[in-house]
């Protein structure tokens, strides 16, 4: 030192005497005021480093004495110089020896001394500061530095723990020779802050553990694992930007990262998927650079392979960037290892662990590539049981995982393991999802690889037991969208599996209640179509609609209500339209068949409902082709004739009233001539004359109607007999309980009358015709003035028949009515016809 600084130093030094004499008195102010001139006079004095130098070596001890003050203020102002002068000294270190014990008691005894937080933070900060500035001069006080950091770490007050985090950072970077020997001291400190409520706090907290691990032992490194990979779900961004940074740091600084790269993958490959752009990217810069030096470093055993570097495999998923070779590299050699984890990992009880789990399997599986084909098997069983996840994201990430394994795997293998899944699902309870999985390999897979394999997928999803053994809303979709995917990815090679395919669709029409569905499945229908080009449906079903029945007919005397076939029938028939009338010769024996009386009686009722719409309709459905008569006959007199016969019970009353709907729809809908109506009327009439009395007010109405309509087919075509069993039982309905009925009946009687011709003899039917008229001006007097009016004009356009009988009848009954004005209009058109002879008069 220069004489000249000495003699300064020896001048500020005199002056400070009689301040340094004030620090040991008892005077509170006192002390505090020596501080603040001791400070003045030095630091903030302008010396010369020098100078300074020699002043601080006189002042350090006092100076640190006073760091245990009673004054807070005192040991603020003593903290505060002391961290002035070495930031000014030239030879900061000299002081190490005096500053770090004082320090290490203040703050590293089991109870830190320092009871203000503000101090305790300037503290720490001064000791950053001596790190800063001594840096590898601090080797010799490694111990008392780590009892500080073990506390400050946990210290209450949050910036205190911040601070201590960059301290610990720093002291790793500066005497990592010797820091390995005491990490892992600091790894339990930190682990208890690492959740600390400030977002801050746990970002420096991970920042710090990233260092302990990197010039550690590494011994601790699975201690840390666990909470870091919890930070991933971190609300906050720097978190997770922490966490990304100290995992890629990790992979490529530390020592033996090989040795645990199948646990750092998940951290830094999580991070790929992550909501902020900006992590995200940091993640995929990191993993690039991995890969790079894993490359580099692996040179010679991949030489071969660095040839096909930038060779892109020929079905790689479109808009996807490939990544890198030694990328590749390492989730291959490392993915025996990461599936179990991936495994335990997705079935995690909390849901964002579930999430991520999945996205990274979906990241694991690109990079896999056709190696995947190794691990298929567990690999399944995972999507298999993901699939059945509540959390929609879950199924999602899962299902885009999938169709990697289907661009990679070849599809001999998979459909090997996964089309016996399909037929006995992996899990009872969830047998849907072998088939998500299922539409999932599909959607990836390449046409070329898929076309061969075509026939053997639309054959499993066509077996029974697949399309028809369950009717869950979910298993009917995924079902849907197998088919779906098959033709989107195979288009018009799905011509040779066309049959099978809309059967699937037809079985799931035929099972779903819910309209969406229904909608999605006729539109795969007529996606069906299109990829084989056809115009319409109906060209579809006119392909293969003989197939069809016959695939019904294999099962018709096996069904019951609850068979799904029945359901499949009633899909077919009313979708294709017109094309079922070009196969009516072999749909009725199958009609035939299932609606024989001994066969289950809900089961008759429903295709009975359904044969009545068609009917109804039956030129442009059963009757399209005009050949419909051909059958029409036989239908009645086997099929429709014995389901109208009388048995007891509801259940019977309710066959016969369906079978009565389908007559009428029959009878009025064209299907039958009126020569086929005269050959069964004898077996008709009886029979629709007992349904007359059944207490189903539907059943009165459709027998009234089907007799009605039996009448204007037959025309003048019915004998006396006849038409003497039918009046009187139409008379009885005009006291029905329900107006729908009494005005059928009345227009059943209307038309009766119209069919009477000379040959109804005027002598033998009198008693007949005297009864109807009586009977039916008796219900003129009815409070229904509508059915009044109507019942005037039947007896106006019956009138013809016999005039001079009905005159008598109303003359006798006039004075009887309440309202006569009725009888009045009656006998006044009487008189106004044209006198002539009675039928069977001479």
């Amino acid at each position: 030192m220069a004489v000249e600084d000495q003699r300064a130093a020896s001048e500020v030094l005199r002056g400070l005497s009689r301040h340094l004499n004030c620090l040991e008195g008892d005077n509170k102010a006192a002390r505090r005021r020596a501080l603040d001139q001791i400070r003045k006079e030095t630091v903030n004095n302008g010396l010369s480093s020098g100078v300074l130098q020699e002043v601080f070596s006189a002042l350090l001890k006092p100076l640190l004495k006073c760091l245990s003050d009673p004054m807070e203020r005192c040991r603020e102002t003593a903290l505060t110089t002391i961290t002035e002068f070495i930031r000014c000294v030239p030879k900061p270190e000299e002081s190490l020896p005096y500053l770090v014990p004082c320090l290490a008691r203040r703050l590293g005894d089991k109870d830190i001394l320092e009871p203000a937080e503000e101090l305790r933070l300037s503290a720490v900060e001064l000791l950053a500061l001596a790190l800063e500035v001594c840096g590898k001069h601090l080797k010799p006080y490694l111990n008392e530095m780590m009892n500080i950091l073990q506390k400050t770490i946990v210290d209450p007050f949050p910036d205190v723990k911040r601070e201590s985090c960059e301290c610990t950072v720093a002291l790793a970077t500066c005497l990592p020779e010797h820091f390995h020997m005491q990490a892992e001291s600091l790894v339990k400190p930190l682990m208890q802050t690492i959740t600390h409520q400030h977002a801050r706090v746990r970002a420096s907290v991970i920042k710090a553990t990233g260092a302990v691990i990197q010039h550690g032992s590494g011994k601790d490194l699975d201690d840390v694992l666990s909470h870091l990979a919890q930070r991933l779900f971190d609300d906050a961004p720097q978190v997770r930007k922490a966490v990304t940074t100290v995992a890629g740091d990790w992979l490529l600084h530390l020592r033996d990262r090989y040795s645990y790269v199948h646990k750092l993958i998940p951290l830094l490959l999580s991070s790929l998927s992550d909501e902020m752009p900006e992590i995200s990217l940091l993640a995929g810069n990191f993993w690039k650079q991995v890969g790079a030096q894993w490359e580099k470093e692996n040179e010679d055993d991949i030489k071969d392979k660095m040839d096909f570097l930038f060779a892109r495999p020929a079905f790689y998923p479109p808009g996807v960037e490939r990544p890198g070779l030694g990328c590749r590299e390492i989730v291959v050699r490392n993915l025996g290892r990461l599936v179990p984890a991936i495994t335990h990992d997705m079935f995690d009880w909390l849901e964002p662990t579930r999430v991520k789990t999945s996205q990274l399997l979906s990241v694991l599986l690109l990079h896999s590539e056709d190696h995947s084909t190794q691990h298929l098997q567990p690999l399944l069983a995972v999507l298999y049981r993901a699939c059945a996840d509540p959390e929609r994201d879950v199924v999602s990430n899962c299902l885009a995982a999938a169709k990697h394994l289907g661009t990679f795997v070849p599809p001999a293998v998979f459909l090997k393991l996964l089309l016996d899944h399909v037929r006995s699902p992996y899990s009872p309870s969830t047998p849907w999802t072998p088939l998500m999985v299922l539409a999932a390999l599909l959607r990836g897979c390449p046409r070329p690889l898929l076309q061969p394999h075509l026939k053997e997928v639309a054959n499993a999803l066509a077996q029974p037991e697949v399309c028809q053994e369950y009717q869950q809303l979910l298993y009917l979709e995924q079902l849907c969208a197998c088919v779906d995917a098959l033709l989107r990815q195979c288009e018009s090679d799905c011509g040779p599996v066309s049959l099978e395919l809309l059967q699937v669709l037809v079985a799931v029409q035929s099972l779903c209640n819910e309209p969406d569905l229904s909608k999605k499945a006729l539109e795969s229908v007529q996606l069906l179509c299109q990829v084989q080009g056809l115009g319409s449906v109906a060209e579809l079903y006119r392909r293969h609609m003989g197939q069809l029945l016959g695939w019904l007919s294999a099962s018709v005397n096996d069904w019951t209500s609850y068979s799904p076939q029945r359901l499949q029938l009633h899909v077919i028939v009313t979708q294709s339209g017109p094309v079922i009338g070009e196969f009516v010769g072999q749909l009725m024996p199958l009609l035939h068949c299932c609606l024989q009386p001994d066969r289950d009686p809900e089961m008759r009722m429903s295709i009975f409902s359904m044969l009545a719409k068609l009917l109804l309709d039956a030129e442009n459905t059963l009757d399209s082709q005009g050949r419909f008569y051909e059958e029409s006959e036989k239908f009645l007199s086997d099929t429709l004739v014995p389901n109208l016969v009388w048995h007891a019970g509801r259940v019977g009353a309710a066959v016969r009233t369906a079978a009565l709907s389908c007559l009428l729809a029959l009878l009025h809908g064209g299907g039958v001539t009126p020569a086929q109506v005269m050959l069964l009327e004898e077996r008709l009439s009886p029979l629709l004359l007992s349904a007359l009395d059944e207490d189903s007010q539907m059943a009165r109405l459709f027998a009234c109607r089907s007799l009605l309509t039996i009448l204007k087919l037959a025309g003048t075509g019915l004998h006396c007999e006849a038409l003497n069993k039918i009046y009187p039982e139409l008379l009885k309905r005009m006291d029905d309980s329900s107006e729908e009925v009494r005005s059928a009946a009345l227009q059943a009687i209307g038309m009766w009358l119209s069919s009477l011709t000379k040959d109804y003899n005027h002598e033998r039917c009198t008693p007949h015709l005297q009864l109807l008229f009586q009977h039916l001006l008796l219900h003129l007097d009815d409070p229904d003035s509508s059915l009044q009016g109507r019942l005037l004009e039947v007896l106006k356009n019956g009138s013809s028949v016999h005039p001079a009988l009905l005159k008598r009848a109303v003359e006798a009954a006039r004075d009887k009515h309440r309202t006569p004005l009725y009888c009045d209009q009656l006998l006044r058109h009487i008189s106004s016809l044209p006198t002539k002879t009675p039928p069977g008069e001479p």
